[in-house]
């Protein structure tokens, strides 16, 4: 199967919106089919169809960090807020990290996943080398010390979160598809290419859609 914008252009599709409309019902069939035997779990990557029309999810990366039959959760990526911790929490020492949109769910909650382990207690493991929450006043105890640096970290307004089933449901319909967690995804990859170089390092055809814009048109 090769997987091309050109190969999909019906000859009988006369004007640009035929064409695009014929590449993403593509795209969803090659998601499909693709992924038909994949299943989330927690410390799986989620990245949206590259059509994704829900401007929460356009070209997301979401980290899974929970999932089971009751629900899943996770945080975007490769969202930034502009805004730096300590600007966010009053209180917080004087700290040079970002801030993510990690999602619609309970966006006056913070969150943050990073890669302490054990230093910090109460952290959750996700997979090999991330790790999620954790003492909260210990962490703001580390990071007044210099014991955290911005690297080890990353922080989130607001999380993702699907109901239970919901997620599969979406998945069923080729809204996502599943990549595996690399913790250099998440503390040393340029956050406003990571949907991309997710999506190329699958392979592939997955890499031809990494290069796919928002919008097709063959004018």
């Amino acid at each position: 199967m090769v997987l091309s914008c050109d190969s999909i252009a019906d000859s009988q599709i006369q004007h640009s919106s035929g064409l695009e409309l014929a590449c993403r019902s593509w795209v969803k069939e090659f998601i499909l089919v693709t992924c038909d035997k994949m299943k989330p779990q927690g410390g799986s990557i989620l990245l949206s169809e590259p059509f994704a029309l829900d401007s929460n999810f356009k070209r997301a990366a979401i980290l899974l960090c929970e999932h089971s039959g009751e629900g899943s959760l996770g945080f975007i990526l490769n969202k930034p807020l502009n805004m730096r911790i300590n600007e966010l929490i009053h209180d917080f020492p004087e700290f040079d990290a970002e801030v993510f949109y990690g999602g619609p769910v309970q966006t006056d909650s913070v969150h943050y996943v990073h890669n302490l382990g054990e230093l910090l207690e109460d952290s959750v493991e996700v997979g090999s080398g991330v790790y999620w929450g954790g003492n909260f006043e210990k962490l703001k105890f580390l990071v007044s010390h210099e014991l955290v640096k911005p690297r080890n970290i990353r922080f989130f307004v607001g999380y993702s979160g699907w109901s239970g089933g919901q997620l599969a449901d979406e998945m069923d319909y080729g809204s996502w598809v599943l990549a595996e967690m690399d913790s250099n995804y998440i503390f040393k990859s340029e956050p406003r290419e990571l949907w991309s170089q997710i999506m190329k390092n699958k392979g592939d055809n997955f890499a031809v859609i990494a290069q796919m814009p928002d919008s097709i048109s063959f004018n």
